[in-house]
């Protein structure tokens, strides 16, 4: 179509796959499926764009050698200890019952023995990018399933290593001369002396070499590309395929300070280099063949998708997890992965297989990564769909799961904190201080082990999960706060507590307005904005900073701005009363709400979120920060007076009766303010100074508790 002008043809192809790639992107898909679709649109069986195979066939190899150097680079071997033996026995598990399952099913279909040893083995890997790229933008990364999809994803990555090790010795012995036993100890030969090379490599002279070439990281990842695809080649000279050896280089570097700088940069290079090798597997995609694989393709595609699944959930079920976390994890597997396709391509390569295989095993891959993806985007409403079937996969006492656990039986429960991340976790720090008891819950291990030392009782699981709700002291909190940032896991929430008929207070936390108003509307007492007032207090502290913030001064006295927090002693009290004089710290200025006050008088009082500009030897502005933002302790004290609302009501005989608000001097005398009254069923909210007490009204007042005290003193019921 363009007479050989290979520029031509690779700008063409780039533009359908950027086309393919925003319909992708609006179908929430990978971009591997909408590549392989580029391949098929552009290949011959279509607009016949591909001319030049020699030239893609290249960059498909480099960009499979970048990603096998990269899965070398990452490889974390402490994720699957940390997450105990479930990584290893569930990875383990899940590749044996589903290749012998797998070889089991293309048997019963007249498959070769040697072609259903690849099917059988294509069908257990699954694609740790996609996988990753899912959990981390739906933020399950971190939780207990996403921790063990990890691990376990990583055994695959291994045993895929392992395999394309395996395949590449039994081709080197069918394609050799002599004996098949004297090719096979000539090749683990030539393997024990590479991996011996590359240790005295990664103990000699790799540590010294990547500190040397670190001062210029353009010459680092330079140096990271070529060591991956030169001993990908030296790998392939020695029998190996250049996948082996680009994942020893990977692995080479890994142990060193870099890694992440250098897979940082080479992500993107992969991600550009990967699009030929799926472009080149749609275009070799042999239609003819195609109609004849359907049903083959079909069968194998819901195994994968409901079977795969399944042997995770039961292994996961016997090692003691709930069946919630097990069938989260065994989502992941719902699907094969390009280590499956990097399979076929080989075997392909060295005469094991046909090319109506490798469309059969592609067929699957488009399949099942297309339907798993909404799988793995909708897994919450799929559970929930489907809570009530899967408990034949739990244990009486999912033991694990419940080792995780620290809650125990309490008086009271102030709080249920739901989130306990950044935001999650300052938010607990602030109500501890107000010597709060709480209960935290979240689904990241490392989160709950983190305030279980400090002795804050903790609970494994997700608020959008019914279940949970049954573990919790709903009936003895006052409030239920979550700081997870997910209108969906919100507005789940606060459904769930509604059906649990919870009566106490809910907060939430939105990232916008929009949100902020949908989660009102569905009954949420109060709405954090995490992000807006962060903001304002940025720009409170910026403003003042512009405007007084000294510059450095050569000068015997130091300066020091402080934020007074909002449950510190300080608050509330004047300049005079915090005794700052007497160890000689000046406050200079004082920044409230973007506005500056300058050499505040002694009468000035100081509030919560107020920034002081203090000025004195740097010893006692040490002591007069500890004194500012002292505590305040008074809660624990037995004249604790604190404000609160309470509803009054007016007895017949009581001296608020028949009487005007304007005749009592009711906010004067009483110190509270009146809210509403409810008179019968009217409900008075707009407060007249003329409007008269009845006796039977209900007053709904505010103000110190010892105020209200005095004032249900005077009016019993």
């Amino acid at each position: 179509m363009f007479d050989g002008n290979v520029f031509v043809e690779i700008a063409a192809i780039l533009g359908i796959a950027t086309l393919t790639g925003i319909i992708g992107q609006k179908l929430r898909q990978p971009l591997i499926i909408m590549f392989l679709a580029t391949g098929i649109m552009a290949g011959p069986s279509f607009l016949g764009i591909i001319q030049s195979y020699e030239q893609i066939e290249l960059l498909a190899h480099i960009g499979i050698a970048l990603l096998l150097f990269i899965v070398g680079l990452k490889l974390d071997l402490n994720l699957i200890r940390t997450t105990g033996p479930v990584a290893l026995a569930t990875g383990l598990g899940q590749i044996v019952f589903t290749s012998l399952i797998g070889f089991g099913i293309a048997i019963a279909m007249d498959i070769s023995y040697l072609s259903a040893a690849y099917v059988s083995v294509a069908l257990t890997f699954s694609s740790t990018i996609i996988i990753v790229k899912l959990l981390s933008d739906k933020k399950e990364i971190d939780s207990l399933h996403g921790q063990i999809a990890l691990g376990f994803l990583i055994v695959q990555d291994i045993a895929a290593i392992l395999a394309l090790v395996g395949l590449t010795t039994l081709g080197s012995s069918v394609s050799g001369e002599g004996s098949g036993y004297l090719s096979f100890l000539m090749i683990s030969a030539k393997g024990v002396g590479l991996l011996v090379a590359v240790a005295l490599l990664m103990k000699y002279v790799i540590p010294y070499l990547t500190q040397r070439l670190a001062y210029s990281l353009e010459l680092l990842t330079l140096f990271a590309i070529a060591w991956a695809v030169l001993l990908g080649a030296g790998s392939e000279l020695l029998g190996f395929s250049k996948e082996v050896g680009a994942f020893l280089a990977g692995v080479s570097l890994a142990s060193t300070t870099y890694r992440d700088s250098i897979s940082a940069r080479l992500t993107s290079l992969r991600d550009f280099l990967l699009l030929f090798f799926f472009i080149d597997l749609g275009a070799r995609l042999d239609w003819s063949m195609v109609g004849s694989q359907l049903g083959a393709s079909l069968v194998f595609s819901i195994f994968v998708l409901v079977g795969n699944p399944l042997i995770v959930l039961i292994i996961m079920g016997v090692m003691g997890y709930r069946r919630r976390t097990g069938f989260l994890a065994g989502l992941t597997v719902a699907q094969i992965s390009e280590f499956s396709l990097i399979v076929a391509a080989l075997g392909l390569s060295i005469g094991h297989i046909t090319e109506g295989i490798v469309g059969l095993i592609t067929l699957v891959g488009v399949v099942t990564i297309f339907l798993s993806t909404y799988m793995i985007l909708y897994s919450d409403p799929l559970y929930r769909v489907l809570s009530f079937p899967l408990k034949i996969f739990e244990r009486r006492n999912p033991y694990r799961e419940a080792a995780i656990d620290s809650l125990a039986a309490t008086e009271a429960v102030d709080v249920i904190l739901v989130g306990l991340g950044n935001y999650g976790s300052g938010l607990m720090e602030h109500l501890l201080r107000r010597k709060n008891a709480i209960v935290g819950v979240d689904f990241d291990p490392g989160a709950l082990d983190k305030w279980r030392r400090r002795g804050v009782p903790v609970l494994y699981g997700d608020m959008a999960d019914p279940e949970m709700h049954e573990q919790l002291p709903l009936k003895k909190a006052r409030w239920v706060i979550s700081t997870v940032r997910s209108i969906e896991m919100n507005l789940a929430l606060i459904h769930n507590l509604k059906k649990d008929r919870y009566t106490g207070k809910v907060a939430l936390t939105a990232t916008n307005s929009k949100e902020a108003t949908e989660l009102e509307k569905a009954g949420t007492n109060l709405v954090f904005r995490p992000f807006r007032d962060a903001t304002e207090q940025a720009a409170d502290a910026l403003t003042y900073a512009m405007d007084f913030l000294p510059e450095s001064i050569d000068w015997p006295v130091s300066f020091l701005e402080l934020r007074i927090r909002s449950d510190a002693s300080a608050a509330g009290q004047s300049i005079k009363e915090l005794s700052l004089s007497a160890s000689g710290i000046s406050i200079l200025a004082v920044s409230r709400g973007g506005r500056i006050f300058y050499e505040p008088a002694p009468d000035f009082s100081i509030f919560p979120a107020d920034r002081l500009l203090l000025m004195g030897h740097p010893d006692g502005l040490k002591d007069a920060e500890n004194i500012l933002n002292q505590v305040d302790v008074q809660r624990d004290s037995e004249d604790t007076d604190f404000f609160e609302i309470a509803e009054i009501k007016v007895a017949d005989d009581s001296e608020l009766s028949d009487k005007s608000l304007a005749e009592l001097h009711f906010r004067q005398k009483f110190r509270v303010t009146l809210v509403g009254i409810r008179r019968g069923q009217e409900q008075i909210t707009t407060i007249n100074p003329a409007e008269h007490l009845l006796g039977g009204d209900c007053l709904l007042v505010i103000g110190k508790s010892s105020y209200i005290k005095e004032l249900k003193r005077i009016s019993p019921v």
